[in-house]
């Protein structure tokens, strides 16, 4: 797991609509390419392209096993990721308030 991937460079890796789908179907289980490619609708490419960047910012795992690569959401990396963008941009005790407020609804 990359822990120093900085704020801004985590915030990129997440910024593309594509990504966060492919995060959420990741969340949880372990799926190949081809699920991921029928679950987010997008072609074989595509997923690949933007599984590499989810990979390189250390934001899924990845298990090979024979010819298939399986994939999986780092819930451990995001966690730390979120952390760091709270303890910059929002160290106060009220952002952190708000946050769980929200969450908890």
């Amino acid at each position: 797991m990359k822990t120093t991937l900085s704020p801004v460079l985590f915030a990129k890796a997440i910024a593309d609509d594509t990504r966060q789908k492919i995060m959420s179907e990741c969340c949880c289980c372990s799926l190949s390419v081809n699920e991921i490619v029928e679950k987010v609708g997008v072609s074989q490419p595509t997923v690949s392209h933007h599984l590499a960047i989810l990979r390189d910012a250390g934001l899924v795992d990845v298990r090979e096993e024979g010819k298939q690569t399986f994939y999986t959401l780092n819930q451990e990396c995001v966690a730390v990721c979120c952390g760091q963008l709270m303890l910059k941009f929002a160290p106060e005790e009220k952002a952190t308030a708000l946050v769980l407020k929200v969450v908890s609804n």
